[in-house]
């Protein structure tokens, strides 16, 4: 029971790596043994600046690529693939945010949004099956998928992909948790609230004005999404498969 929470020796890949809720996760899991992380970002100089970072704490690997598309996705397997034989975790997190009155929204935004937010967890996942159910044959390996508490409940932003996009991701881990347990794969979810980072701008720039809206009365810390993550990619979380985890300190029962 002591080592219910350690990461000793599993490697994890997390996209969207370099900043935000992606760097808490990948501070966390350093700090609770993982062996290697790796850190995926479309903009190289960010993810290499973290990598760096967090190389104090344990080993992290800068993998720049844009998993936007399957070319990007698929480069960045096959650089996963030369230095690794199995993947123990795998964190989907990349994504974005894009938000534009209902008249005048666009299309590009749509897809832009849509695609990154759901379409690249599946692909994914998909391309590195082999490595996860190699990492499976030892110990139950885990897919995390980074949703929002937007897809649970409704706010009144005008962001109408990226509710609907992490919506479809909440229900996609029910899925995919269903076909991959028979793998020895745990699919679960994040869906977290208000937290400091370049898509929420808001909570960054304007925590206290925020946090008078959120029952616990402050916004997310390093610490809060990092124990969410450590706990599902642990031994403690084997026995999750295709449940949300709701990190936002009790907002979305408030709004």
């Amino acid at each position: 029971m002591q080592n219910l929470f350690s990461l000793k020796g599993r490697v994890a890949l997390v996209t969207g790596g370099s900043r935000g809720i992606g760097k808490m996760i990948a501070e966390g899991f350093l700090t609770y043994g993982a062996r290697r992380v790796y850190v995926s970002a479309r903009k190289a100089a960010a993810c290499d600046a973290t990598a760096e970072e967090l190389s104090a704490i344990g080993e992290c690997v800068s993998l720049p690529a844009d998993v936007s598309t399957l070319e990007g996705i698929n480069g960045l397997v096959a650089r996963i693939a030369e230095r690794e034989d199995k993947l123990d975790i795998l964190v989907n997190n990349a994504g974005a945010a894009w938000g534009a009155e209902f008249d005048t929204f666009p299309e590009s935004g749509w897809d832009k949004v849509v695609d990154l937010n759901m379409k690249t967890p599946f692909f994914l996942t998909q391309a590195l099956i082999g490595h996860l159910r190699a990492a499976g044959k030892d110990h139950v390996a885990k897919v995390i998928n980074i949703a929002s508490i937007d897809g649970q409940s409704v706010t009144h932003d005008e962001t109408y992909p990226y509710g609907a996009s992490k919506a479809g991701l909440l229900h996609m881990t029910k899925r995919m948790a269903l076909r991959l347990a028979a793998d020895n794969i745990a699919v679960s979810c994040i869906a977290p609230g208000a937290f400091a980072s370049d898509m929420n701008k808001v909570a960054r720039d304007h925590a206290d004005a925020v946090s008078k809206a959120i029952p616990a009365g402050r916004i997310g810390t390093t610490e809060d999404m990092a124990g969410a993550a450590i706990y599902l990619a642990s031994r403690a979380g084997d026995y999750v498969m295709g449940s949300a985890v709701t990190v936002d300190g009790g907002v979305s029962f408030a709004r």
